[in-house]
């Protein structure tokens, strides 16, 4: 088990985080397994998407509609905080992901890439658990 460190600007940041779990499958020296994934957090998501930035957009367009970060959320209420969107947004994709590998490399579409999702209202440093099965 090891992890690594991404810094976001949250606010629904997408952050390609591909490379660093093909880095460590290499690194693990196993050709065939699982990598399973897990963002520390509860404003923070993991999932997979096409690397295309108006794909990112339409995204956040869409969770825009369904999860505004401007609506009071009762959330607020509770901490006095305005993150109430990004819980919900984290709870509608899951902290976790877990991605098979073959030869060395993972098994990902031709477009797909894992991408971390930083919902909060603020900038944060996130970290992200990996263990290779």
């Amino acid at each position: 088990m090891k992890s690594f460190s991404v810094k976001t600007k949250g606010w629904t940041d997408i952050i390609d985080v591909t490379d660093d779990v093909q880095n460590f499958v290499d690194e693990s020296g196993k050709k065939t397994g699982v990598v399973s994934l897990f963002a520390v957090g509860s404003t923070v998501a993991l999932t997979t998407i096409e690397n295309d930035p108006n794909l990112y957009e339409d995204l956040k367009e869409v969770l825009e509609k369904l999860t505004p970060y401007k609506k009071d959320w009762k959330h607020h209420k509770t901490w006095g905080d305005d993150n109430g969107a990004a819980h919900l947004r984290a709870s509608l994709f899951g902290p976790s992901l877990t991605v098979p590998f073959e030869d060395g490399s993972l098994k990902l579409g031709t477009w797909q890439k894992i991408v971390l999702i930083d919902f909060d209202t603020r900038a944060r440093t996130r970290d992200v658990i990996v263990s290779i099965l």
